[in-house]
This record gives structure tokens, C-alpha cells and sequence, in this order.
């Protein structure tokens, strides 16, 4: 049965439950099934908005992400290789038709998974017995030939350098650990009338976005937006807003950093420069484009358009060292190291 023929539906594992949608893989978008899961009832997600981050599926037993178009692309040119085998003969089973369904599994990056005694849908991939099953990649030496490259390979893992675990190369868990010493600079600071709110703050992004759940629980969009309304077709600018960071009480040691003003050596010499920071007295505010999007794990990120206004300046040697160039402020920064559910360290890109 070809993939145009088939019915068009969509299996669907969380890590609690499993349910099934209509959807046509050949002629609806990524955005229309992202619509459709949101609108799902009875699920334990029901009322949050699906986006990039909540669906992977898995090809040749490798789980790979759904993110964006060309993810979608990909995935549905996998399916067509599935629908369609090389091998008239390996359609000819009347168990294959189940195989020709696709499935993805879904779940909310920014929520932790489920852990025993909860109830952990096996059909979830991190919920699978057999990915859990450990696996076995040593070879008895009783059933290997002696031999000048297999006397080798055991030389070189006696000293621990070829040694793997789990099946993960000792290298990629030395590549894994380095950057998850690094993390991302965060600062502190207001957005409109909102006081002390996390913001990421990586030139990455264009420009400056506010989170879907921030912006409604602090009314800047409607109380009424809801899944398929108020911009699930892209970005939407929400207007202009004044946006001021934290200023710390140290000074920065940049060298392009100018010097600081009279009343911030005096405040510091009388010891009253902790207080002005917490009163967040003195930081400069920027009137700022904002944009609404869905990023799941900070309220606010400050993009290039902030760097370019506030004529930011970071260090290479430390990290947290961030200065406004325009009024020579140093302001507070925090690193932070982002985990998921099952510990394993979140990029952002």
C-alpha cells in the first residue's frame, strides 16, 4: 500500500499515554499538526501550545527531532522510504501495515518526565525495555583469534582511552562535560512594568522576544488568546517596551569600558552601591520591538537589536563580565546550565 493511499493518521506517544490523529503527512504543514496536538483534549498537555522542542520520531533506531520545515521534510521523506520498500517481499506481511503508520513521540521539554511509582507509557522511546536493555559489545577472548591488532586494541583501552561505556565514545562524553561547564549568560532586570525577571541574553537571536505563557500571565496579549489564534503563524511584534537590567555594584574590567560616574564611586565608597542595585536605581532603560514567540525556557530573551542599543560587551576570560558601553554600567550576570527531565543538558542555539 502506498503512503498516498494510506489512512491518514498519526500515532502518537507521550511519556504517559498514546493516542492517534488524523493528519496527512503529504499535504498538511508541521504547523497544522502542531495545531492539531494543541487542540487534542483529554491529554495530560492539554491547554499549552505544542512547538519546536515536543516532538522527535525514530528512524533506523536513532530518535531524531521535529522541529522546523526541514525537519518535516526529512521526516516525511523517511516515511515514503517505509511506505515504499526496495523489497517487494518485505510488504508481503500482514503485520507490516502497522509499521506504515507513523509515529512520533511528544512531550514538553520545559516538564520533567514521569518517574516511578508514576505510570510510564512504554511506548514512549525513553520508556522502551528494549532502549533500556543493556548492551552487550565485548566479545569473549576465548572466541577471538590471537592477533597482532586485537593485542593493540586492548592496549590502548587498558590506559582508558578507547573505553567505552553504554556505547557512548569516551570522547563525546569529554566533548558532552566541557560544554556543559559552559552555559548561558543570564541577567536580571524589567520589561515594562515587570520587575525581576530572568532574561537570556545571547546575540544569537535577532531580536527581542517575550515567552506565550509570560506574555499572558502578564497581560501582554489578550486573556483570550488561545491554540490557532494570536500569531501560531509566525512572529507577531506586541509593540515597544522599556526593558532595564540589574547594574552591579563592582566595576567592569573591560578596557573599552568607560569610566564610571562620580556618583557610582561615591555610592561605592560609602558602601550603599548593594542597595542601589536592588532598588535597580541608575540602570538605563531601552525602548525595545517586541516579539512574541514560543520558547519554552525563558520569559524574556534579549537579542542583537538589545547588544546594539545598549552597546553591549562581554568578556572572553570571564563570562559573567557584561558591560553597557553606552553608560559604562557593569550588569549582574548569572551562568546558567539547562537540564531536561532525564538530567541531559538542553543547547540553545
Amino acid at each position: 500500500m502506498s503512503l498516498a493511499n494510506a489512512h491518514p493518521v498519526l500515532n502518537v506517544h507521550t511519556p504517559t499515554s498514546s493516542f492517534a490523529i488524523v493528519h496527512s503527512i503529504t499535504q498538511e504543514s508541521l504547523l497544522a499538526l502542531y495545531d492539531k496536538l494543541s487542540r487534542k483534549a483529554h491529554t495530560d498537555y492539554h491547554g499549552e501550545r505544542v512547538g519546536p522542542g515536543w516532538l522527535k520520531y525514530e528512524f533506523n533506531d536513532t530518535i531524531w527531532n521535529l522541529d522546523d520545515d526541514s525537519d518535516y521534510t526529512i521526516f516525511v521523506w523517511r516515511q515514503s522510504q517505509h511506505a515504499s520498500p526496495s523489497d517487494p517481499s518485505s510488504s508481503a506481511s500482514p503485520s507490516s501495515g502497522a509499521s506504515l503508520t507513523p509515529t512520533l513521540h511528544l512531550h514538553n521539554p520545559s516538564r520533567p518526565l514521569p518517574t516511578p511509582p508514576e505510570h510510564c507509557n512504554p511506548a514512549y522511546y525513553v520508556f522502551d525495555p528494549a532502549r533500556q536493555a543493556p548492551r552487550s559489545t565485548t566479545t569473549s577472548p576465548n572466541r577471538r583469534s590471537p592477533s597482532h591488532k586485537s593485542r593493540k586494541t586492548k592496549a590502548v583501552s587498558k590506559h582508558g582511552k578507547t573505553v567505552e561505556d553504554a556505547g557512548i565514545p569516551q570522547f563525546k562524553k569529554d566533548f558532552e562535560k566541557f560544554h556543559g561547564e559552559n552555559g548561558v549568560r543570564t541577567v536580571i532586570g524589567s520589561i515594562g512594568p515587570i520587575q525581576n525577571v530572568r532574561m537570556l541574553l545571547k546575540s544569537g537571536y535577532r531580536h527581542v522576544y517575550i515567552s506565550r505563557k509570560f506574555a499572558l500571565k502578564h497581560g501582554f496579549i489578550p486573556d483570550d488568546a488561545a491554540p490557532g489564534h494570536y500569531g501560531y503563524g509566525g512572529l507577531v511584534n506586541i509593540g515597544s517596551w522599556p526593558i532595564s537590567l540589574t547594574p552591579s555594584p563592582s566595576f567592569s574590567a573591560h578596557p573599552d569600558a568607560p569610566p564610571a560616574p562620580p556618583a557610582l564611586l561615591q555610592s561605592t565608597s560609602t558602601g550603599k552601591s548593594k542597595k542601589k542595585s536592588q532598588s535597580g536605581t541608575g540602570s538605563k532603560p531601552a525602548l525595545m520591538q517586541v516579539y512574541l514567540s514560543e520558547e519554552p525556557h525563558f520569559d524574556v530573551v534579549l537579542g542583537r537589536s538589545f547588544f546594539e542599543r545598549r552597546q553591549i560587551r562581554v568578556s572572553a576570560i570571564d563570562p559573567t563580565d557584561v558591560v553597557c558601553m553606552d553608560t559604562g554600567e557593569k550588569v549582574e550576570c548569572e551562568l546558567v546550565i539547562l537540564k531536561d527531565g532525564k538530567g541531559e543538558i538542553v543547547t540553545v542555539t
